[in-house]
């Protein structure tokens, strides 16, 4: 895959970027009609990036074969809830019930390209998508960041599991990314989702205890994600904030009561209530300057030059993070697990500060005539025949929620060294009108690299002439006419 150009070193100065993270296994239940809460919807401070892992998404057949077409109740209503705030759908990635999704606001789509998703199945025999990682990797102003949402194995004694799980889907997941192609490789990489860690060794009543305390640091040192971090060196490349919120597994449905139940087991014994424990955890890695040791360096093949302009980059263009938030919300009920959040803010120095193309609507458009698409590239970019330009109503929800498109290089009809010209059939503009952006899409970066200004798409004079607008003209003849014009 091409890389993107990069503007001259030094030429951009730094910025802060919002980054809210959720993870909740949600028990196979609906969303809730409320995400308020959730993405602090009224935070004077808006996140310029929503990052949202779900698990235990339902997955009976037919709700998974619909979703398979249309977008999921989950994803649906997340959509319908941040675009009205200008929020983009980037990606999405699901593997049966996990389910990975990035947001951006509009201002910075652009910016983000060479978005990928992959995952890994760990179930039954390493087949069974159940559990396992979901991950997308993207490049935010040229800096490689990776999410990968993990689902890992259950119960107090497979904590070795887990950590197994954990490495075999770094080591297995690959980007067509050449300064990326493993994540590993890349800058910045946030590891959340149903861990399953326990907490071990004390019995229920001292964890109820310390709980209804609040004394959650007396559970701290036998946490086993806590635990095994002492002893597994992919643990330790990872940072977590301080478990100052109240374990979020397992509760009863629909309250705040930690489990209750009684559980059936074979010859009618009756099972043990479950220890509340952190199994939903958001952590993070930023990829040390330090040269990797003789082993790391042979398993990732990097020569020492490669290393050596590697760490000179770092240094050219600084990443910082700070962890502002991480919290769970016991005001959600719906799963017998709360959902955990985290705000982050990222400090860097952006590589580019200007996105590789530009476009505009030329003169005045509706669905009486075709229209011209002018645009311009501002940096070098890899162009394919696949490249197209979508028409979008201002606050569309993602990549494919486009009014109607037209392929740059098949419809081009004039060019000159700046300015290019394309042509769109008048048989995609909506009649009625509306306020529209013009999204280039690069299928290289797999990304919007250009957004217009909004502008005004006029109702249709033709369609107003014949009644088209009338409120109690039939729907036969509104869709017969509409396929007339």
């Amino acid at each position: 895959m091409t890389e993107e150009s990069e503007e001259p070193k030094g030429s951009v100065e730094e910025a802060s970027f919002r980054l809210h993270m959720v993870t909740w296994n949600v028990a196979t239940a609906d969303p809730p009609e409320d995400f308020t809460l959730l993405l602090h919807l009224n935070s004077p401070k808006r996140p310029d990036l929503y990052v949202i892992g779900l698990q235990e998404v339902s997955s009976r057949p037919l709700r998974f074969v619909s979703d398979s077409v249309f977008d999921d109740p989950w994803t649906k209503r997340l959509m319908d809830t941040l675009s009205p705030r200008r929020y983009v759908k980037l990606s999405s990635i699901r593997m049966q019930g996990l389910l990975l999704l990035v947001f951006s606001k509009l201002t910075h789509v652009p910016f983000i390209r060479d978005i990928q998703t992959t995952y890994t199945r760990t179930g039954v025999f390493g087949y069974w998508g159940n559990k396992g990682g979901v991950s997308a990797r993207l490049s935010f102003y040229g800096h490689m960041l990776c999410f990968l949402n993990c689902h890992l194995a259950a119960h107090m004694d497979f904590a070795s599991q887990r950590v197994d799980e954990l490495e075999y889907i770094v080591d297995a997941q690959t980007f067509h990314c050449q300064k990326a192609p493993k994540i590993d490789n890349h800058r910045l990489m946030f590891w959340f989702g149903d861990l399953n860690f326990r907490i071990q060794d004390h019995g229920m009543h001292f964890v109820r205890s310390c709980i209804k305390d609040q004394t959650y640091d007396l559970l701290w040192s036998k946490d086993q994600l806590t635990m095994m971090k002492e002893k597994e060196q992919i643990l330790q490349q990872f940072e977590e904030g301080p478990l100052d919120f109240p374990p979020t597994y397992k509760f009863d449905l629909n309250s705040d009561t930690y489990d209750s139940r009684l559980y059936r087991t074979w010859f009618g014994l009756t099972g043990k209530k479950r220890k509340p424990a952190w199994t939903d955890r958001i952590l993070w890695r930023l990829r040390s300057k330090a040269a990797p040791s003789d082993g790391a360096a042979e398993e990732k093949a990097w020569s020492a030059e490669e290393d050596e302009e590697q760490q000179e980059e770092e240094e050219e263009y600084p990443l910082r993070v700070r962890q502002d938030l991480y919290t769970s919300h016991m005001e959600y009920k719906i799963s017998d697990h709360k959902p955990v959040i985290s705000v982050f803010t990222l400090e860097l120095r952006k590589k580019s500060d200007a996105p590789l193309v530009s476009l505009q609507a030329e003169g005045e458009w509706s669905a009486d005539m075709d229209a011209m698409v002018l645009y311009r590239p501002l940096q070098p970019f890899a162009s394919s025949a696949w490249d197209w330009i979508g028409l979008y109503k201002v606050g569309f929800c993602s990549v494919s929620d486009y009014i109607t498109y037209t392929w740059v290089k098949d419809n081009q009809v004039a060019s000159n060294e700046e300015v290019i010209q394309v042509y769109v059939s008048k048989e995609g503009i909506p009649v009625r009108g509306a306020q529209c952006v013009l999204c280039y899409y690069s299928n290289t970066l797999q990304s919007i690299i250009g957004v217009s200004e909004a502008f005004k798409v006029h109702e249709s004079k033709v369609a107003g002439e014949e009644g088209f607008f009338h409120e109690k003209i039939g729907a036969l003849e509104l869709a017969v006419f509409t396929e007339d014009l």
